[in-house]
């Protein structure tokens, strides 16, 4: 069995093991968390090189790197040889470490001569990273189970973000409370201390995520906040998670999923913001805290040049409507400037006049020769010949006995004739 140096210290980056097991695995077909890919840690990959690489399974005496397990992802790092026959000097790299039957599977790019001496290195800073959003996790929840007593029941610290899953309804005003109560607990910079109780004094301690577990159970305990089962390293004291950034929440299967920031992720959310701001405050010319206020104006201001747009379009088409002789019973129309509601109302007002039937195309400006109809008359059954006009060219599409509109493919001059010979057949 593998000593597990995380539980002991999770600010450990370094240590020296001895390698106890070391065999092949192949094939290659999924994407580690590290920058290489590695069997089994959940990132699929397309990559038919990373399909043909292989694996190493490596077991150690000890290690501080932690497996995947508990909703946060493996550690990646390095291990290089320091003693051994044939490998020393050699380097090889974590991409993902894995737990099963209480043996700890290292998945590395190349292989170490079992028996052999061995320095790990982990990321630290990926590590660290890690260890905010965590122990941040365990502050909202337990804020959030003692306000309203829900419980988290799905946690998911992924490679943007980190959600938490409560069953039970939480709205954005009481979850800024529960952001700035979090924050508080960071700025207390509490100690966040490791229990490993008996089996009596378990069944006599309060603590959330109380399911039942075999062997020793850890409990992570912030004063005052909360006290949780988890497996997982965390920081030493919430001063080190910095901040705490509560950037979403939305419903979910009956509850809520509250998506999180922590540390350095948040730090970096907002550098992101803040140049995003800068970017839309010089456009705007306005200052960044009253940008909301220049887009509400901006807003207006479009919403009044369309309304004018509209009127002076309606105008134009009315024009064009009364240039058409009075004498023609049917109307063909190809027009690209005159699209949507624009071609409803010129064919209205084109039946209006006193014509028989109008059609109206727009050409949808692809190679394909599709158009988008409009056809209309006050004495036929349009629905009968949009049938047949659909069968003729493609087309789809309906509508009501007085008008039909869809898209069709054909070539201007046979869609025309087309319509005006079923114009002249319906006299």
């Amino acid at each position: 069995m593998t000593e597990k140096l995380f539980y002991e210290d999770s600010h450990l980056s370094e240590f020296e093991a001895a390698v106890t097991a070391c065999r092949r695995r192949e094939p290659a077909s999924a994407v580690g968390c590290g920058a290489e890919a590695a069997p089994g840690s959940g990132k699929e990959t397309d990559a038919p090189e990373a399909e043909k690489r292989v694996y190493y399974e490596i077991e150690l005496d000890r290690t501080a790197f932690f497996p995947e397990g508990g909703g946060q992802y493996a550690d990646t790092g390095s291990l290089t040889c320091v003693g051994g026959m044939q490998c020393a000097g050699s380097i090889v790299r974590v991409l993902d470490v894995q737990e099963e039957d209480n043996h700890i599977y290292h998945i590395a790019d190349g292989p170490l001569e079992v028996g052999s001496r061995v320095k790990g290195c982990i990321d630290w800073d990926e590590r660290f990273m890690k260890m905010q959003q965590h122990t941040g996790e365990h502050i909202v929840s337990g804020l959030v189970h003692a306000r309203f007593g829900y419980n988290n029941v799905g946690f998911h610290l992924g490679s943007e973000d980190c959600t938490m899953d409560f069953n039970g309804e939480i709205t954005p005003e009481e979850l800024a409370q529960i952001e700035l109560e979090a924050n508080r607990a960071v700025w207390k910079n509490l100690e966040v201390q490791t229990l490993y109780p008996s089996k009596e004094e378990l069944a006599q301690m309060e603590y959330r995520s109380k399911i039942e577990i075999e062997g020793q159970v850890r409990i992570i305990v912030i004063p005052g906040y909360d006290r949780c089962a988890c497996c997982a390293p965390h920081v030493a004291r919430t001063g080190e998670i910095g901040l705490i950034k509560l950037t979403n929440v939305q419903r979910y299967k009956g509850g809520v999923r509250v998506t999180m920031l922590c540390g350095v992720r948040a730090l970096a959310d907002y550098r992101v913001k803040q140049e995003q701001a800068k970017a839309v405050s010089a456009m705007l010319c306005a200052k960044e805290n009253e940008t909301a206020k220049a887009v509400e104006h901006l807003r207006e201001e479009c919403a009044s040049l369309k309304y004018e747009i509209a009127e002076k379009e309606k105008k134009l088409i009315v024009c064009r409507a009364d240039m058409i002789p009075a004498g023609e019973g049917a109307v063909c129309v190809f027009a690209e400037d005159i699209e949507g509601e624009s071609m409803r109302f010129l064919m209205n007002r084109v039946l209006e006049a006193g014509h028989c039937l109008c059609a109206l195309f727009h050409p949808m400006g692809d190679e394909s020769g599709t158009y988008r109809y409009v056809i209309g008359s006050k004495t036929r059954d349009m629905r009968a010949l949009a049938k047949e006009f659909n069968a003729a060219f493609e087309g789809r599409g309906g509508g009501r006995p007085e008008m039909v509109q869809g898209t069709a493919i054909g070539k201007e001059e046979e869609i025309r004739a087309w319509i005006m010979e079923k114009a002249e057949d319906g006299r």
